[in-house]
């Protein structure tokens, strides 16, 4: 397919993502007040071909019009595709699938608004749950937030051309970088709908599962005990063999309840173990004894991972002045699969081969002959783009679950299959639920990554379960897992046994590392991954302990890359198996920190949230307790408003690098000012001055007082048969012609099982009843 990118930083991963797949992406050149690093240039741009010359309003029409996918960001009012007339926000280029990401997006009282990444954190509430308690909020490192938005733009250019193959015309799809964010805070706005409570700064250390950032005797690794009992009993084992257990062999340590509740006992005891040891050999240990426990590399170590490294996850890219093989890279999230649906092999060979980004005549700017054009669609029309696509859901916790929830949100049927034998923690541990009075059906946790589908209640331990799993699959378009490896052959439900079932199926694993390597059996945990992705690392401040995420951030990096597989394969109308490592997709996300390591471009940051093309670029206190407000100055003009508005000290005229000299001055300064304002009224009138700022906001905010995000209805309420109405975190792709939905609540447990069984596999009771008596249908 052919790619238009109009992109500036709020979407350059989601061009970047479409290269991965082997997309034509052709790049117009814009003006920054600040170029990219070298290292940037090669990571976002790799693999494009740009048109550098001036590019009038005729020569950017005769692009658009050749192209499948148009891709534009930035603020609204310098979108070049957008019209608005009488009030409604169009296409300039209606033929095409156009697909919009601005900071608040195209509709509501912010849409005006500016954002960078730190500003995009803020507001979608990410920034809040960095940090340490009584500090400043930092966001994730490496520009998660930008990045959370180019994924759901890349996500939101397949669904566009799948819509269109089904209905044969393009549309305008608009993407919010704050709604990406806010859709991506696991427990962060749900704790307040669900508890009235927000999780808040931790300085590393999880709030609903026992996991968190460790020293070792060289270094630091992640790591707990949470999870299956056997999480527990094999660290205390572990523990016990070396004489290092201390009184965690007391009985009453044995209860899980009583164990939460001494969790900082347990730390203290864990933490005295851990030291003990080198970073390496407990991740060694941790891997052979099957426990989720990492070493937390950084971007100069990952390369030396050999997990990655036997995958072929790095990626080379070529250019002038780079050595003849090239400089290393990160990878993609997934190995994309060739044109015949066959397994193993990618389409752009693994370790993939880039060129630099090269330049291009505006007059033929395209590798390919044609674009990709309207495929006819097997699945005639539907009001949705997956409408009639059925989906087996065999995930469980989240990563997995947010995937399919998102394939739910576009028309796709999920069914769920889930047992009181295999107890998925969001339903049955407490701690998950959110409310002390909640049950395994009405936990928020469950409710709000589960809406849209069909819970089926099939025992897997047992025989007779076994095999309606296996008539269910032949019924199933897509089949998405998140078993060790080799868990699914051995129920005889490898992907060539699901192709002889079902001609055509796809099949997502989505374990922990991917299905080869050396490392293919650990058992990981979001905070495990973020180690060994060296995104960890990157969390500690300047001379201190990294502190690690305090939320699930990798399982839905890991489930919007789940997602792209599908519907790459979707709009491809094949089949395949894709064995996407949730390791490599968090790897992927760690932006062109690698190259910079390779290249000798190390960003120099002294404090939190500073940023190398921006001064001042921070968050700052406001009136209140615990209040705080992000800004970024993005320019010497932004500069001199802001400095004339707010009286500072430093000379107005005073370029990029004067004020980078004085921004310890500036920053003092500026927190004083701030400290003295409301948060909201101060982030309106710096927006109305130019200026990207925003309220950082905690989970309360987002939902109870962010009246944009009310005006365009992101938390909408769903009926739940046990809680009533209940507010659930909302669509971030809204596409103005085959809009998303959330149709349903979470299902209780087993909710669907006879209406699926007897839909699907035509069972009558009699043969129901049967089943229920051998065990197979709880």
């Amino acid at each position: 397919m052919r790619v238009l990118d109009l992109t500036d930083d709020l979407a350059f991963n989601g061009a970047r993502l479409l290269v991965g797949l082997g997309a034509d992406v052709v790049r117009v050149g814009r003006p920054r007040s600040a170029p990219l690093s070298r290292a940037e240039a090669l990571h976002w741009h790799a693999g494009k071909r740009v048109v550098s010359a001036p590019v009038d309003a005729d020569a950017l029409d005769r692009l658009a019009g050749q192209a499948d996918v148009i891709m534009e960001s930035g603020p609204f009012g310098e979108l070049r595709g957008v019209r608005t007339d009488s009030g409604a926000v169009t296409s300039r280029w209606p033929r095409a699938v156009h697909v919009v990401v601005t900071p608040f997006g195209t509709t509501g009282p912010r849409r005006d608004w500016r954002a960078d990444d730190l500003v995009a954190a803020a507001a979608g509430g990410m920034a809040w749950l960095g940090g340490k308690p009584g500090g400043p909020p930092k966001p994730p490192p490496r520009e998660q937030a930008t990045q959370l938005a180019g994924a759901h733009a890349a996500i939101a250019a397949l669904l566009g051309l799948i819509a269109r193959d089904r209905m044969g015309q393009g549309q305008l799809i608009d993407v919010s970088a704050q709604e990406a964010v806010a859709a991506t805070l696991e427990t962060g706005a749900i704790a307040w709908i669900h508890a009235g409570r927000y999780p808040s700064r931790t300085g590393g250390v999880y709030e609903h599962v026992a996991h968190r950032v460790f020293r070792a005797a060289d270094g630091h690794v992640a790591g707990g005990y949470s999870g299956s009992d056997r999480m527990w009993t094999d660290l205390l084992a572990w523990m016990a063999e070396s004489g290092e257990a201390e009184d965690l062999t007391e009985e009453k340590w044995s209860d899980p309840v009583f164990r939460w509740r001494g969790r900082e006992h347990v730390d203290e005891v864990v933490a005295r173990f851990v030291a003990r040891r080198s970073a390496a050999s407990l991740a060694e240990e941790g891997r052979a004894r099957a426990l989720p426990w990492a070493e937390v590399s950084t971007a100069t170590s990952l390369t030396g991972n050999p997990q990655l490294a036997e995958r072929g996850f790095f990626v080379r890219v070529l250019g002038a002045g780079l050595p003849e093989e090239g400089v290393t890279d990160v990878g993609f999230p997934f190995a994309r699969l060739p044109e015949d649906g066959a397994t193993g092999v990618a389409a752009l060979p693994r370790p993939v081969r880039l060129t630099e980004p090269r330049p291009a005549p505006a007059e033929a700017p395209w590798r390919s002959e044609h674009p990709r054009g309207r495929r006819d669609g097997a699945r005639g029309p539907g009001a949705r783009p997956l409408d009639g696509i059925r989906v087996l859901d065999l995930t469980w916790v989240l990563a997995g679950p947010y995937a399919t929830k998102t394939l739910a949100e576009h028309g796709a049927d999920i069914i769920k299959i889930e047992s009181r034998h295999r107890r998925d923690p969001t339903r049955f541990a407490p701690s998950m639920r959110l409310r002390p009075d909640a049950g395994i059906d009405d936990g928020g946790y469950f409710v709000n990554f589960n809406r849209g589908k069909r819970s089926v209640a099939l025992n897997l331990r047992t025989e007779p379960g076994l095999e309606v799993l296996r008539r269910l699959a032949a019924e199933c378009d897509v089949v998405i897992e998140n078993f060790s490896p080799g868990v699914l052959a051995r129920w005889g439900l490898s992907y060539d046994r699901l192709a002889e079932l079902r001609p055509g199926v796809i099949l997502v694993s989505m374990a922990g590392v991917g299905q080869s390597g050396p490392w293919r059996n650990a058992v990981t945990f979001a905070d495990t991954l973020a180690a060994m992705s060296g995104l960890t690392s990157e969390t500690a401040d300047p001379g201190q302990a990294p502190e690690g995420l305090t939320f699930g951030l990798g399982d839905m990096v890991a489930a919007n890359s789940a997602v792209l597989a599908v519907l790459d394969l979707v709009a491809a109308g094949r089949g395949g198996h894709v064995d996407l490592s949730q390791l490599e997709a968090m790897a992927a996300s760690m932006g062109p920190a690698v190259l910079e390591a390779e290249l000798g471009e190390h960003r120099a940051v002294t404090r939190p949230n500073r940023h190398p093309r921006m001064v001042p670029h921070g968050i700052y206190p406001v009136r209140g307790d615990d209040r705080w407000i992000a800004l970024a100055v993005q320019g010497d003009e932004e500069w001199r408003r802001l400095a004339a508005h707010a009286g500072l000290p430093q000379p107005a005229s005073a370029d990029l690098e004067e004020r980078r000299r004085h921004e310890d001055e500036i920053d003092a300064a500026l927190a004083a000012w701030c400290s003295e304002r409301d948060g909201e009224a101060l982030a309106a009138e710096l927006q109305g001055l130019g200026v990207a700022a925003a309220v950082v906001a905690t989970g309360r905010d987002l939902v109870e007082a962010d009246e944009h995000l009310a005006a365009r209805g992101f938390y909408p309420l769903l009926e739940h048969p046990l809680i009533g109405p209940v507010r659930h975190e909302g669509i971030v792709v809204r596409m103005s012609g085959t809009p998303g939905a959330l149709t349903a609540p979470a299902p209780l447990l087993g909710e669907h099982t006879d209406r699926v069984l007897k839909d699907l596999l035509d069972l009558d009771d009699e043969e129901l009843a049967r089943l229920r008596d051998a065990g197979a249908l709880e």
